[in-house]
């Protein structure tokens, strides 16, 4: 197995935090704010999700130079994109660029994090590209249901927000403990 890359591994340690964090004050806000009715507030969000996204994968490409990232960076950009437009037509559209947006990059999360198993925590983040695809695609279904709701993309966010925090936590210790062996 890699050994701990120490320089990369803590700023992505923290990210991961932040992330966790950020999930949750965020899905609280859309949960509160726009189930199944955009206003400013909701668009705001919806909008502002994947921009966070963008932030933190630039953080993290800085770090890592890891080339799936500058997909995702593009991939989230355009989801910001998207949902604004989408906004306009109401919850279903929102759900379909959701889910499309959730579907490609829970792949890219996928492929990033297999390619740093190695590193250690990165299980969760594994776990959580597989959960996105399949999530995407049930928000792209649900947009045709009676009375579509963002309550699951909330739902989402928090899920993915305690994959992150269950990867920092172990990414701590994986590198903790291959500090100790070396």
């Amino acid at each position: 197995m890699a050994t701990i890359d120490k320089p990369t591994a803590t700023p992505l340690r923290r990210l991961y935090f932040v992330r966790f964090a950020f999930a949750i004050v965020w899905a609280a806000l859309l949960f509160l704010t726009a189930k199944s009715h955009l206003g400013p507030i909701g668009v705001v969000l919806v909008v502002g999700y994947p921009l966070f996204d963008v932030a933190a994968a630039v953080v993290d490409a800085r770090s890592s130079r890891a080339a799936g990232l500058y997909v995702n960076i593009a991939i989230s950009l355009l989801a910001g994109i998207g949902l604004a437009i989408a906004s306009a037509s109401g919850v279903p559209a929102v759900l379909r660029v959701w889910g499309a947006w959730a579907i490609v990059a829970g792949l890219v999360q996928l492929i990033v994090a297999v390619g740093r198993r190695g590193m250690g925590g990165q299980w969760p983040m594994i776990l959580s590209g597989g959960i996105s695809v399949l999530a995407g695609a049930n928000f792209i279904l649900g947009a045709g249901a009676a009375d579509p709701s963002l309550a699951a993309v909330a739902g989402y966010a928090v899920l993915g927000g305690i994959f992150f925090l269950v990867s920092a936590i172990r990414l701590g210790r994986a590198g903790d403990a291959r500090l100790r062996r070396a």
